[in-house]
């Protein structure tokens, strides 16, 4: 079958196929790659629905190869010897204690980021490999144990908890700040607004003063939080704040507040898992979170056992 213009397959994928290949088992080679025997046999469907052919009989003891199996092992083993030979290649770590984390550039580095060390050594060692990414990706398919996103509610097929809101406020450099000054607040709209994915959060902080906002061609819009701070600490405009993402570079008096007036964004962050029993590491990780995020145990104890 013809793949050239089909979507390559992640190496996780392949992966999973070997690891299934070496063990015979869908149990196993989750056992040996810190996945789920869920993820691991929906890595094999996504392959043999790609490759349109059976790669593995299943029989009670476990599995084993076809022909055409055989032949695929034979050669992805040889591509994974040749990966092997780059003494530069990136060796990710692999163990019980490592834990999957997913999240947004923004996220990972204002929020994540600065608690990382206290997420992976209190109160025992983990090991976080975060993932930054700003896809909604498939977390079991892709064997990632949590995500922590923005977003404005639950995503199918996801077990979801709401980590945090957020009341936001506008802010900028202080040089811009002195100019804006103090008054009414559609004395901002003389300046550039500056948005990030989308113009909800001036449409609800201008909403609550009673000032009706649409887009203008002088505005700008930057799709990753961390160039909104960057273009609002240069005097590009004036952007909002959005706590605890800015509580350093406030702090720092990079950017300072030029309203006291806040209101709440329709965004809000959210902790989520792959559907399933979550390994004792991403459980614990995720108790870690919460207790980073202020969230009451007895929702986060429902978000590990809940699967609706």
């Amino acid at each position: 079958m013809d793949h050239s213009s089909n979507q390559m397959l992640p190496l996780e994928t392949l992966r999973a196929f070997d690891a299934a290949a070496r063990t015979g088992s869908f149990s196993a080679a989750a056992e040996k790659l810190n996945l789920t025997h869920g993820a691991v046999s929906r890595q094999i469907a996504k392959l043999e629905d790609w490759l349109g052919l059976k790669v593995f009989e299943r029989n009670a003891r476990g599995v084993t190869l076809t022909n055409e199996g055989n032949r695929l092992h034979l050669r992805t083993t040889e591509a994974f010897a040749l990966i092997s030979v780059n003494s530069d290649r990136w060796v990710e770590p692999r163990g019980t204690a490592v834990v999957r984390l997913a999240s947004i550039p923004s996220v990972s580095g204002l929020w994540l980021m600065p608690r990382m060390a206290a997420l992976e050594n209190s109160p025992t060692r983990l090991r976080i490999v975060l993932d930054v990414d700003n896809r909604q990706a498939d977390l079991a398919d892709e064997g990632i144990d949590l995500s922590v996103r923005c977003g404005r509610g639950r995503i199918p097929g996801r077990v979801s908890v709401q980590l945090f809101e957020e009341h936001i406020f506008p802010i900028a450099s202080p040089e811009l700040a002195k100019e804006i000054g103090q008054g009414d607040p559609a004395r901002l709209l003389k300046f550039p607004l500056i948005n990030d994915s989308d113009a909800s959060g001036w449409r609800a902080w201008l909403a609550a003063q009673d000032v009706d906002y649409r887009p203008r061609p002088q505005d700008r819009r930057f799709e990753d939080y961390n160039l909104v701070l960057d273009a609002a600490a240069h005097g590009l405009g004036v952007a909002l704040a959005r706590p605890p993402l800015t509580q350093d570079q406030l702090k720092s008096g990079r950017i300072v507040a030029v309203d006291e007036r806040v209101a709440l964004n329709p965004v809000s962050y959210w902790l989520d898992r792959p559907v399933g029993r979550p390994r004792a590491a991403a459980a614990d990780l995720a108790r870690r979170i919460a207790e980073q995020a202020g969230l009451a145990p007895e929702k986060l104890e429902a978000f590990l056992q809940d699967d609706e």
